[in-house]
């Protein structure tokens, strides 16, 4: 494989994100003493930081490896909005259509930070369900979005904060049949089987053993395979890639099966790996259509962002050094 050649491609890719897209705060700080108010430890505040979290990680991951990124979502219209679209406009994410709801509020979730560990996380949220008039206006942008710029792919991105309504998902996958794009998916439990016939479905194992009420902890090759048949019974999509931890990433597609181990790292944190991996797989099977070339590079992308603490967009230099150093053979 030509890596150079394939990471070229990714500069020629239209793709599109849609989902909850929300803030990821962190309030980094010093433990010193215990409060004499309750047992609770106090943080000495020295530094805030926020950055894009949930679909919009994922863009940021497909924005890292060169692909023209546009962002479809609903936000509050509020001031962790503004701080938001900034953030995404920097990185150069299209937000032409996001949409600024008065009746939500921005999801922001902040983590407070000590000694480069999570001592506590607060979300600000709304999870119910977009309003008709916001789905409408949503799918009305999508279908002049894809007239327009003909995008190669599309990524769902389910966080559970309302945006993907089972309706709007039906539309949106229909549009893209009719369009000829790939569409890949990194699903929760509450629309887990609304994503019929997608290309890629990309669980973790948790959320499959929560789709399908599974109490096995077993990960391999005949479970895995089972899995997949159960999935595809409902969905009737193309290609099974889940993620497996510390274990590594299977895919399944017909009966081609494979399970890849992970590579060993220094963890850190594992807080929007699975953005990393879902971004990746779907920019390489976009380009090449070879979902055990797609598994292998982005249980590698999986693992590098690992290293880094809190979220954090693939590095496409990295990456690349890490597919000709791990993939030569």
């Amino acid at each position: 494989m030509d890596f150079d050649n394939l990471f070229s491609e990714f500069t020629s890719l239209k793709v599109a994100v849609v989902g909850d897209v929300m803030l990821d705060t962190y309030w980094w700080g010093k433990v010193e003493r215990v409060s004499p108010e309750a047992p609770v430890p106090v943080v000495a505040l020295h530094k805030k930081e926020q950055r894009i979290g949930g679909a919009g990680n994922v863009a940021l991951n497909t924005v890292s490896l060169g692909a023209e990124t546009t962002l479809f979502s609903v936000i509050g219209d509020d001031d962790d909005a503004d701080v938001l679209i900034n953030l995404l406009q920097e990185q150069h994410i299209s937000t032409k259509y996001i949409i600024r709801s008065s009746e939500r509020i921005t999801t922001n979730k902040i983590r407070i930070m000590g000694r480069n560990q999570q001592m506590m996380r607060l979300d600000a949220e709304v999870t119910n369900e977009i309003a008709k008039d916001d789905e409408e206006l949503l799918i009305k942008n999508f279908t002049s979005f894809v007239k327009r710029y003909q995008p190669a792919l599309v990524i769902f991105e389910d966080y559970n904060k309302g945006v993907l309504k089972e309706s709007l998902i039906q539309k949106i996958i229909l549009i893209c049949k009719e369009n000829g794009i790939v569409t890949t998916v990194d699903p929760k439990r509450k629309n887990f089987f609304s994503y019929k016939n997608v290309d890629i479905f990309k669980p973790n194992l948790k959320e499959v053993k929560e789709g399908l009420n599974m109490l096995t902890d077993d990960t391999g090759e005949a479970t895995l395979k089972s899995i997949h048949a159960q999935l595809h019974e409902t969905l009737q999509h193309k290609i099974s890639l889940i993620t497996l931890s510390e274990k590594g990433i299977y895919f399944q597609k017909g009966n081609y099966t494979k399970t890849l181990p992970a590579h060993i790292r220094n963890v850190s944190d594992v807080s929007g790996a699975g953005d990393t991996v879902i971004a990746v797989a779907s920019l390489v099977y976009a380009a090449e259509k070879d979902i055990a070339l797609a598994a292998e590079i982005a249980n590698i992308a999986g693992g590098l962002v690992c290293e880094e603490v809190g979220t954090a967009a693939i590095n496409a230099e990295k990456l690349l050094e890490e597919c000709k150093r791990l993939m030569k053979a």
